[in-house]
């Protein structure tokens, strides 16, 4: 047994943001896939593999079945017989491994399942989405179900408000530009419970709730429509507010050895860093006009180059 392939992604803006209504953009990244296997003879990722599953398969019963119904019948043969999730997408880094495994598990076994290849409406968005964070919340208490959905879809996701999602084009890319958005290798896994907890208890304070409006979603939400428009100077003007906010303001989400390097891009201009999804670890988001400064200033660090302008 073989299924589909399910793709990492990357959410370019919005993390913690569209928690709160702000913008966001995410896009598949197809550099990392991970698909449902079946082998009787395991090795030790395979059967770790295993092993979540059963315990996955044990949330998915809970769930209320106006929201989603399962083939659970042929789940169990299946996991039974040594089913697992061969993925190269890193856990912990904020590229979406769980929400690839969500998003085969749902396509294999779902039952009524919400047609997207043809005529794709806002509101099978949004059921899909609420149908993904009900299943994701397994592996982080609180999921938005976006991760999976851009798995599922493959394609860039725009949320312009917690009700308002479609399906969006981005700019081509240009081989030859100098810019590039890149991923920085923190070297150590970020769990996404603990920072969404941190989050949440700032939230009840009226000044960051406050800097959150007025800085952090407007720089989010200004830098999702430059991208768009394909406006690379205000782009950048923009993400370098960004940068800045999450550097004062989201700072335990910043891996404590990243904090100065941090702020030597935006001192330099040479590049701008934000968070790749929760923070915390895994990988941090990279944007620079030039590949060749960035790299040269980061030199040390491994970098992966994932659009390039």
């Amino acid at each position: 047994m073989k299924g589909p392939l399910f793709y990492s992604k990357i959410l370019l803006f919005g993390e913690y943001g569209i928690i709160k209504d702000s913008k966001g953009l995410s896009i598949p990244y197809n550099f990392y896939k991970g698909a449902l296997k079946s082998i009787e003879n395991h090795n030790e990722a395979s059967a770790e593999s295993n092993a979540v599953l059963s315990k996955f398969y044990h949330h998915l019963r809970e769930i209320d079945q106006n929201v989603v119904v399962f083939d659970f019948d042929q789940m169990t043969r299946d996991i039974s017989n040594g089913m697992y999730f061969d993925s190269s997408i890193p856990r912990g880094y904020g590229v979406g491994s769980s929400g690839a495994l969500v998003a085969a598990i749902y396509d294999k076994y779902a039952l009524d399942k919400v047609t997207v290849l043809e005529n794709l409406t806002r509101e099978k968005l949004l059921k899909l989405k609420s149908i993904f964070a009900v299943m994701e919340s397994f592996f982080h208490g609180k999921s938005s179900g976006l991760d999976p959905l851009n798995s599922y879809l493959s394609l860039p996701i725009l949320i312009s408000s917690k009700n308002h999602i479609e399906a969006t084009g981005i700019p081509t890319q240009n081989a030859t530009g100098t810019g590039a958005v890149f991923l920085l290798d923190s070297g150590e896994v970020g769990e996404t419970a603990p920072m969404v907890q941190i989050f949440m208890k700032k939230m009840k304070e009226e000044g960051f709730r406050t800097m959150l409006k007025t800085q952090f979603i407007k720089h989010t939400d200004a830098c999702v429509d430059d991208f768009l428009k394909g406006d690379i100077k205000s782009l950048f003007q923009n993400t370098k507010k960004l940068s800045q906010t999450v550097l004062n303001h989201f700072k335990p989400m910043i891996p404590e050895q990243f904090h100065q390097l941090w702020a030597s891009g935006i001192e330099s201009n040479d590049y701008y860093l934000k968070l790749c999804g929760s923070g915390g670890g895994g990988y941090i988001l990279g944007f620079t006009e030039n590949l060749d400064r960035a790299k040269s200033a980061l030199s040390g660090h491994k970098l992966e180059v994932v659009y390039t302008f």
